[in-house]
């Protein structure tokens, strides 16, 4: 397990690694600047349409802050500026919207050069009489062949047909696509088998008006477009300790790996690229690894080439504090899969080869690990269920 700050896109979110972060090595230093300031705080919910929105820093300089809101699943970035003295960003209208989604990405250096990288989130206002989804992949965006559809809402759903109902997810060519509910606040879509590439899918939302619960009315009205791209999997045998990358079903490369110790072993099963990360944090008190003193048993403030699996926090990324000849020989990790890179996250490295080739909704495929399969609604792990359970958790009639 490991928090990880980032920066998205560019520098990358925040996370967890449950059966997932590459173990602290012995002499490893950790850093103590941890110091990124972000108001409103991470996952607040219900703020004020007056904030207030503010990050800084108490030395060094901000080097890079992008906030964004997610607002009836389209994003839109927040326009602000940094003081000249490098220590604060202000957006440049303080005015919030309503029941919106925010997302807060920092990088930072601090007077020692160490670079530090924050993501946090947070929601603003929604009156009590109404409710929306925030929605996953992004509009007009290009994803792979495991893509899943996947909402979350921000209030129990106790109306589930009506709200499976009102939203309806079609395709180019046409294929049958069936809604599964992960309990009252998460709804996914899915075909019986990976998308086809150059599948152009329409989700479109009518949950205007739409009672989810007593007195709780939807405000989205909105039709959303992406693209299936090429068909990439890759399968991760943990046992070889190879990953063999196939794109449309031909070898391109297969890479060593480092995966999942004894005691720490990596989930089996399909998973689904869900987020991908130029370098991200991953500390482990945010996710109850502490040693007897109460402090982090590791703090990985730069790891780079990040691509999450799971919302537990199983990712596979670049991994620049193991030795070289331990990829494809011996397994070390918390679960997390690692490929062999250099501290910065260099260009020509496995790690880097493979977060080049990689989509949003690409699948990676772990076997032969002493664990139990992924579950289906632990990230994007729906492919984990057959066609027939997958249809009897729609309620939809």
């Amino acid at each position: 397990m490991a928090a990880v700050l980032a920066w998205a896109g560019l520098l990358a979110g925040l996370a967890g690694c449950t059966n997932g972060v590459e173990v602290q090595l012995p002499g490893k230093a950790r850093s103590p600047y941890d110091a990124i300031r972000i108001s409103p705080e991470d996952g607040a919910k219900g703020i004020g349409v007056q904030g207030p929105l503010l990050v800084s820093v108490p030395d060094g300089r901000l080097e890079r802050v992008r906030v964004k809101k997610v607002e009836d699943v389209q994003e839109e970035k927040v326009p602000g500026r940094i003081s000249e003295d490098g220590l604060s960003w202000r957006p440049d209208d303080q005015t919030l919207a309503l029941a919106a989604k925010y997302t807060v990405d920092v990088v930072a250096v601090d007077g020692h050069g160490r670079r530090q990288a924050r993501h946090t989130t947070f929601t603003t206002y929604v009156p009590e009489e109404r409710f929306i989804g925030y929605f996953k992949p992004e509009n007009r965006s290009t994803v792979g062949t495991g893509m899943i559809v996947s909402f979350t809402f921000n209030r129990a759903i106790e109306n589930r047909a009506g709200v499976e109902n009102a939203i309806k997810v079609t395709s180019k060519p046409p294929v049958e696509v069936v809604g599964h509910w992960f309990g009252k606040e998460r709804l996914d879509f899915r075909p019986a088998t990976y998308w086809k590439p150059g599948t152009e899918v329409t989700v479109d939302m009518r949950l205007r008006d739409v009672e989810a619960a007593p007195g709780s009315y939807g405000i989205q009205q909105k039709t959303v477009r992406f693209t299936v791209g090429r068909r990439q999997v890759s399968t991760v045998d943990v046992k070889a300790k190879t990953m063999v990358v196939r794109r449309d079903g031909a070898v391109l490369s297969t890479i060593p790996i480092t995966a999942g110790a004894p005691k720490t072993t990596t989930y089996n099963g399909k998973m689904v690229v869900s987020e991908m990360f130029d370098v991200t944090r991953m500390n482990g008190a945010s996710v109850g690894f502490r040693d007897k003193n109460g402090k982090s048993e590791y703090d990985v403030s730069d790891v780079p080439h990040a691509m999450r699996l799971t919302d537990s926090g199983t990712y596979l990324h670049g991994n620049y504090w193991a030795k070289p000849e331990w990829f494809g020989s011996v397994n070390i990790t918390h679960g997390c899969i690692g490929l062999l890179d250099v501290k910065g996250g260099g260009p020509r490295t496995p790690a880097a080869w493979f977060f080049d080739r990689t989509l949003i909704g690409d699948v990676v495929e772990v076997v032969n690990s002493h664990d139990e399969t992924v579950a289906p609604g632990n990230g994007l792990g729906g492919w984990n269920m057959t066609w027939d359970l997958w249809k009897a958790g729609s309620e939809a009639r």
